[in-house]
């Protein structure tokens, strides 16, 4: 199997099985007459939103940054938590200069400190010397993120190794109090982040122990995940079995390929997570997290070790390339800001991506099809820059082909293929060919 270079490819003609593009839900229209039926499983109307983020921001800033830990114990002192110039719009700009839609920011980790004035307990932002205990920066993050225009998210973990009450009905509670206050306080969310990291040893309470749960059981989660729905109808949860979005079965970045959208009806398996499922029941589609740095919180000791813009590029192929939403983690230091490294990397990661999709190379060609189902998806249709439109053939043809002719001379390196995903998966496998010099070459199967 060949794989086509961003800058190596270089043609005049382009042939692939299908080209349909993506939709876009908050325009997407009452389907024409004589359309496609969908096949197997279909996302909602949130996961359709979802799908179009394509890549957005983590944003892990807790007590572990003051403490150089990436888990906290849950026995910290609140009052270590003290950024001494947190700039949520600093933070905000770099993720927007480096293409991202969103940010999700973690509101509480492990450690159960909470970064909203909340009133379930003392073990948040009110009792730490940031704004003599008046600030909030879930608060002031969700401000900035909407300022510049951005989706804004929140990740709260089940696991709480501070909370007395840990593994115990009254946990539970607590625990669903709190999704309700950050459902109901900061606006609209596109997703909600529930890490799998759930039970081991903590604190909790200062009985120093391990508690071990039936997670499934424990958080019961279609009643948890239909309560973030109440109050957020279009937040998309992250990832036990009944969320929108699944875990991709690693932080390094990288989904399978193909990495399938559908997974069988039944808990996660980290070995099917990663491409998923052909044909399986269930719309779970992945989500591809990894860090910019080695860590998840800020280390002054991984300075030197922050991924460069290459390497963030390549990451963006092999998430969003192929299908999955890239969730990239930028640390903030102990100021409450981002490290010039890291802004500087992102800022060229973001040129880098600008450049590449600056100028659609299709434009000016014409499209033929080996067979077209109608005039309202005509091969044309590939090329009317209309993400609700697209080609289809009879039911019958299976092995349909797409041929671009591009003006003369015209060179390119990068083809991106999208499916109509309201349809569902119909596509299993495609081929790409080039005329080069003459003569046709396949350049990729999958």
């Amino acid at each position: 199997m060949t794989h086509p270079s961003r800058r190596g490819v270089i043609a005049s003609g382009l042939a692939a099985t299908a080209l349909p593009t993506l939709a876009t839900p908050a325009l997407a229209k009452t389907a024409p007459s004589g359309a496609p039926k969908p096949w197997g499983a279909t996302p909602s109307p949130r996961q359709l939103a979802w799908h179009t983020r394509q890549q957005y921001a983590f944003v892990h800033f807790s007590i572990n940054t003051f403490t150089d830990k990436e888990w906290g114990y849950g026995d910290e002192d609140p009052k270590l938590f003290n950024p001494t110039d947190f700039s949520p719009d600093q933070i905000v700009g770099a993720a927007k200069a480096a293409g991202m839609t969103g940010i999700i920011l973690t509101a509480k980790h492990h450690d159960g400190f909470c970064l909203w004035p909340t009133l379930l307990t003392e073990r948040c932002i009110r009792n730490t010397p940031y704004k003599n205990g008046k600030g909030d920066i879930v608060g002031e993050m969700a401000a900035a993120t909407r300022r510049a225009g951005l989706a804004f998210g929140l990740y709260l973990s089940p696991w709480d190794r501070h909370h007395p009450d840990y593994g115990r009905p009254a946990y539970l509670d607590y625990f669903r109090k709190q999704i309700v206050e950050l459902c109901t306080r900061y606006g609209e969310l596109f997703e909600f982040w529930f890490d799998g990291a759930n039970g081991g040893d903590g604190y909790y309470g200062g009985a120093r122990e391990t508690r071990k749960i039936d997670a499934p059981a424990y958080y019961d989660w279609p009643t948890t995940i239909a309560l973030v729905h109440k109050y957020q109808p279009m937040a998309c949860t992250f990832d036990p079995l009944g969320a929108e979005i699944r875990w991709v079965g690693n932080e390094d970045g990288v989904a399978g390929d193909p990495c399938w959208p559908t997974m069988p009806n039944h808990p996660y398996v980290q070995s099917e997570g990663n491409s998923g499922v052909r044909g399986a029941a269930l719309w779970w589609p992945a989500e591809t997290d990894v860090s910019i740095r080695p860590g998840w919180f800020y280390h002054a000791d991984e300075d030197a070790k922050v991924k460069t813009p290459e390497r963030l590029l390549k990451l963006f192929d092999e998430s969003v390339g192929r299908g999955t939403n890239l969730n990239l983690n930028l640390p903030p230091d102990r100021r409450g800001r981002l490290a010039d490294t890291d802004v500087a990397v992102l800022r060229s990661f973001g040129d880098a991506q600008a450049a590449t999709y600056a100028h659609d190379l299709a434009k000016g060609a014409v499209a033929h099809a080996s067979a077209e189902r109608g005039a309202a998806f005509s091969a044309a249709r590939v090329l009317d820059g209309n993400r609700d439109s697209y080609w289809s053939t009879p039911d019958a043809d299976q092995t349909p082909s797409l041929t671009l002719d591009l003006p003369p001379t015209r060179s390119f390196d990068l083809i991106r293929i999208r499916e109509y995903l309201p349809l569902g998966v119909r596509v299993t496998r495609f081929a790409v060919d080039a005329e080069v010099d003459g003569v046709w070459k396949n350049v990729r199967r999958a």
